[in-house]
């Protein structure tokens, strides 16, 4: 990853990390179903952000240097790989 996407999927993943910390509060402490529920769809959407900021950083770097490098395999591969995983996003 550049450095610029590392920093910002990491800052990224550690204010997640402090939401699902909050999540097994509201849980233990019995908050409102409903609050909670809430809580989970703004982390899936936040982890969502996460991953097409990973995906663009990943066509802008190891795709694009795939199609500069003029291997074909090299630039099958990549493409297959991004194809695989915009399939599996979708489930």
């Amino acid at each position: 990853m550049h450095k610029e996407a590392k920093t910002q999927v990491t800052k990224r993943l550690q204010r997640i990390e402090g939401q699902v910390r909050g999540l097994t509060r509201m849980v233990e402490e019995d908050r409102y179903c409903i609050d909670i529920v809430t809580q989970i769809s703004a982390v899936r959407a936040a982890l969502r952000r996460v991953e097409e900021e990973v995906l663009r950083d990943h066509v802008a770097h190891c795709v694009e240097g795939a199609i500069a490098s003029g291997n074909r395999a090299d630039q099958r591969k990549k493409i297959a790989e991004l194809m695989d995983v915009l399939g599996r996003a979708d489930r």
